[in-house]
């Protein structure tokens, strides 16, 4: 007899080790212990269930290799694609088997959700911060009078039978893209032609434009009306561009021949100039204030260089009145944007008197200007403030910039963040990777902060520069300024990625906005120099003697609030000259860069007439 079936091993058989040994049921594949070779089974079946599969698959595509010569590299390459595959495969599932156990999951589930919890303590806790010190700080300068809003900076609406800006000629300028209410058009109006849009170059490339027909008076150079006459008749046989008679004239009076194409437009212009406002209908809320359609700044240049070309012309022809209204013209021009918050439009309006200047001081020069005409020069010249002109456009500009930093905030795209940041400085590729990172994922309260320090910068730094009151503006107080910004933005933070794309440049419009005051400062005295010559047949010893008759009250050096210094020349002449960005008397002596032109950086700032 068998002992197991013998009544004394039957109770160990209903034992408790025999319920166990026959409840127990299979272990799952999760829990079931896997040896080394059983990882290499399961690797080498899922590397030949890739390559099979893989190589069945190919089987059916078009083209696929005729001859084994050209299967072998196929099948080697499908074969590192088999152990790959497998490799992951199994790393995974030994990922799996060893941390997907419901003890390690429950880990896993804890740990995530005390990340994602820290994750949302951080950024709502910078979310806060950045908001409340944005807000605490705007509202004590506002508090001031200050105003971080472009719409707040706008000017005035003015009637439109007043309105310089919405007259044809000059609405053509821009009617391509906005219509006269400010709404931009989209599709855009291509039926448009753009009057304003004249050229002394004719808008072709059929020959080299002249280099040296346009005077300089900063550096004591005249306009060369030849080299603009031999221009015009060599395109009048090339093109019809400009109207030339078959044998020449003088120069000034080709010259005003060929600019005739333009006499119409001009004329319309200078009839809608004097009505008594301006105001173009510009985007002032547009949500990306960078895109703000501006296209009637472009056609502003390149109309008063018509102007100041017939103007030199007419100099020469001894009509001297019609000079004088192109000049005016000029300064219309400039004063019709003038009330823009915008820091481009001010300088384009600097560029336009600078470019009036210069017939102004040839006109001097060649003693062309009558008493009566030399007083209305200086009417319209007393009228210029770019001091307070720097002031509206700083206000403007930080207005500006925070309308786009809320832009982009909300507008966290790649195309609009490409766009911006082409506009910044030069950085490389680790910074270029955290300016990336802070735009995508920084908390909203990083883009209140930039706005806290790019217009504390504004406030404390750079519009302090422009003393209205004294009429000063100090090079040595921008430079201290462009330290502390550079100070500041050193290093690479989530607070000032967006202060280094949009600050560097400030410095430098600050000198632009000094060099033209202090322009108009050299042309008002000049002006007031040449009426005490015809009125006593030479200049006078000081400039003492030119207030009050001859001028209202003489204007001082912008730089340093000193008297401009001014000294008779044995030729009959003078030289008169503020000191310069440099703040050293250089003797009367002009800068220049490398190719000749004016460098307004070096030598001082000079007004004088070419020796006779």
């Amino acid at each position: 007899m068998n002992p197991w079936l013998s009544n004394q091993n039957r109770g160990s058989w209903n034992s408790p080790l025999r319920e166990k040994f026959m409840d127990e049921k299979p272990k799952s594949i999760w829990k079931k212990s896997w040896t080394g070779w059983s990882w290499l089974r399961a690797w080498l079946i899922v590397v030949a269930a890739t390559f099979f599969t893989v190589l069945i698959v190919t089987l059916f595509i078009p083209g696929r290799p005729r001859n084994f010569s050209d299967w072998w590299p196929a099948l080697v390459f499908t074969l590192l694609v088999s152990v790959v595959v497998a490799t992951a495969f199994v790393g995974l599932w030994a990922f799996a088997r060893r941390f997907f156990c419901w003890r390690n999951f429950k880990r896993l589930l804890f740990g995530a959700a005390c990340l994602a919890t820290l994750i949302a303590l951080f950024y709502a806790e910078e979310d806060w911060r950045g908001k409340h010190t944005w807000e605490k700080f705007k509202h004590e300068w506002e508090a001031k009078g200050e105003k971080f809003d472009l719409a707040s900076l706008a000017p005035p609406v003015v009637p439109d039978d007043q309105n310089f800006a919405l007259t044809p000629v000059i609405a053509s300028s821009y009617e391509t893209f906005l219509d006269k209410k400010g709404h931009a058009l989209c599709p855009r109006n291509t039926n448009v032609v753009n009057r304003m849009e004249m050229s002394i170059y004719g808008n072709n490339a059929l020959l080299a434009w002249p280099t040296n027909g346009n005077g300089d008076w900063r550096a004591a150079r005249t306009g060369n009306l030849d080299v603009w006459q031999q221009y015009y008749r060599a395109l009048a046989a090339k093109t019809n561009a400009f109207p030339v008679l078959p044998q020449p004239q003088t120069p000034a009076a080709d010259v005003l021949l060929a600019l005739s194409k333009y006499a119409s437009t001009i004329e319309e212009l200078r009839q809608n100039g004097q009505l008594p406002d301006s105001r173009f209908p510009l985007e002032y809320d547009k949500d990306d204030p960078a895109a703000m359609t501006l296209s009637h700044l472009t056609v502003m240049k390149s109309c008063a260089q018509v102007l100041q070309l017939r103007a030199l012309a007419e100099l020469r022809t001894g009509q001297s009145d019609q000079a004088l209204a192109d000049i005016k013209l000029i300064l219309r021009l400039a004063d019709s944007i003038r009330t823009e918050p915008i820091l481009i439009s001010h300088l384009v309006r600097i560029a336009l008197v600078n470019i009036a200047l210069q017939p102004i001081w040839e006109g001097l020069a060649e003693h062309k200007w009558s008493d009566a005409q030399l007083a209305v020069i200086d009417q319209e010249l007393s009228r210029l403030d770019f001091l307070a002109d720097y002031e509206l456009a700083m206000r403007g500009e930080c207005a500006g910039d925070v309308g786009e930093i809320e832009f982009l905030r909300r507008h966290r795209d790649r195309h609009h963040f490409d766009e911006f940041s082409s506009w910044g400085d030069d950085i490389d590729r680790a910074h270029a990777i955290l300016r990336a990172v802070i735009y995508y994922f920084g908390p909203t309260g990083w883009f209140e902060q930039s706005k806290l320090r790019i217009c504390r910068f504004f406030v404390q730094q750079y519009l302090p520069l422009a003393n209205i009151d004294l009429q000063t503006l100090s090079p040595t107080s921008v430079r201290s300024a462009e330290a502390a910004f550079r100070a500041a933005t050193e290093h690479y933070g989530q607070f000032n990625f967006l202060e280094r794309m949009l600050l560097p440049a400030l410095g430098n419009a600050a000198k632009k906005f000094a060099a033209g005051q202090n322009s108009v400062n050299l042309a008002r005295v000049a002006i007031a120099l040449e009426r005490y010559r015809l009125a006593h047949g030479e200049y006078p010893e000081s400039l003492d003697a030119l207030s009050p008759q001859f001028i209202a009250k003489l204007p001082h050096d912008i730089i340093n609030g000193q008297p401009l210094h001014y000294r008779r020349t044995s030729d009959g002449q003078f030289v008169l000259y503020s000191v310069g960005w440099n703040e050293t008397d250089d003797g009367g002596e002009v800068g220049f860069k490398k190719d000749g032109a004016v460098d307004i950086n070096t030598g001082d700032w000079v007004w004088r007439y070419p020796a006779k």
